[in-house]
């Protein structure tokens, strides 16, 4: 069953980045899902399958602050 996730929504990772943070937010969705961290602004792109396997939890959207 795949995660119900929309754009503008903030995940949380099992990992963190390189940058410290673990929350991203989803920038595009489909058989690949682009995402922002939201500590350094960096940009990946990833499968959806590994996406799934890596998300801990989804935190809600994000309000635009930070």
């Amino acid at each position: 069953m795949p995660i119900k996730i929309r754009l503008g929504d903030v995940v949380e990772l099992k990992k963190p980045h390189p940058c410290g943070s673990k929350q991203w937010e989803i920038t595009r969705t489909g058989a690949d899902i682009r995402m922002k961290c939201l500590g350094c602004q960096h940009q990946v792109l990833i499968p959806r399958v590994k996406f799934e396997k890596s998300v801990k939890r989804i935190v809600g959207k994000d309000d635009g602050q930070g």
